[in-house]
């Protein structure tokens, strides 16, 4: 039995609060276990330099930790920032183009904003996840308000932590797991399980194929029941 009384399989409890933000389009609020994490999306009338008109949108995202995210103040990151920011800011805007339709935002730029609030281990998965509802919610918006013509988004979009602990495969794992973790993995798949991105690493002790194997099912398994908590609150796509 883990610290917090899981399965080994089993996800931490996720709630996603929708329009947690009244001046944004698309917002939610995620909790995953003891993380928290502000997501939003918005649109914006540019494009990025290496797209002309005509070309279609693109997306993008930001990601910041507060400074007592956890459990010692972090500085703030002002002009500058960090290389582990910098990463996790890239792979949530990678998670989210994959599942996008560029043509369909016309020549704007989608910003996913993510701010962790509270981290307790799998903060830039909680965030594709959570960025990918407030693209959606958003977009629900922006056909209302007649800013585009058809939906962006082509599939669903979930992300979950796997790892190995103490030689058992665990999902999802909290902050106490992940540093004790041999094998720490990060998942993003669509709905159609399709993997977009594996990030695996061996901190203390090499692994197999059969490890990874094992992983990628327990990762496949958890972003199904993530998917069918966000399609409670997106609905269809």
């Amino acid at each position: 039995m883990r610290i917090d009384r899981r399965m080994n399989d089993q996800l931490r409890e996720m709630e996603i609060t929708p329009d947690f933000i009244s001046s944004v389009e698309g917002s939610v609020f995620i909790e995953v276990g003891n993380t928290r994490v502000l997501c939003t999306a918005t649109l914006q009338d540019v494009l990025p330099p290496h797209l002309g008109p005509g070309q279609g949108g693109w997306v993008t995202a930001e990601y910041a930790m507060l400074p007592r995210a956890t459990t010692r103040r972090t500085s703030r990151e002002r002009s500058l920032r960090g290389g582990r920011t910098a990463e996790i800011r890239r792979l949530i805007g990678r998670s989210l183009r994959a599942v996008t339709d560029f043509k369909a935002l016309g020549d704007r730029t989608v910003v996913v904003d993510c701010d962790v609030l509270q981290a307790d281990g799998g903060t830039r998965t909680a965030s594709i996840t959570g960025g990918f509802v407030a693209f959606a919610l958003a977009s629900q918006e922006w056909l209302r308000l007649g800013l585009i013509k058809r939906f962006p988004l082509t599939d669903y979009l979930g992300a979950v932590s796997v790892g190995v602990v103490d030689r058992e495969i665990l999902l999802d794992l909290c902050q106490i797991e992940d540093n004790n973790a041999s094998v720490d993995a990060n998942v993003v798949m669509t709905g159609n399980d399709k993997f977009i991105e594996i990030q695996s690493t061996a901190e203390k002790h090499a692994f197999d194929m059969n490890d990874l194997g094992k992983m990628l099912d327990f990762a496949k398994n958890g972003i199904h029941r993530i998917i069918e908590i966000e399609k409670k609150t997106v609905g269809g796509i």
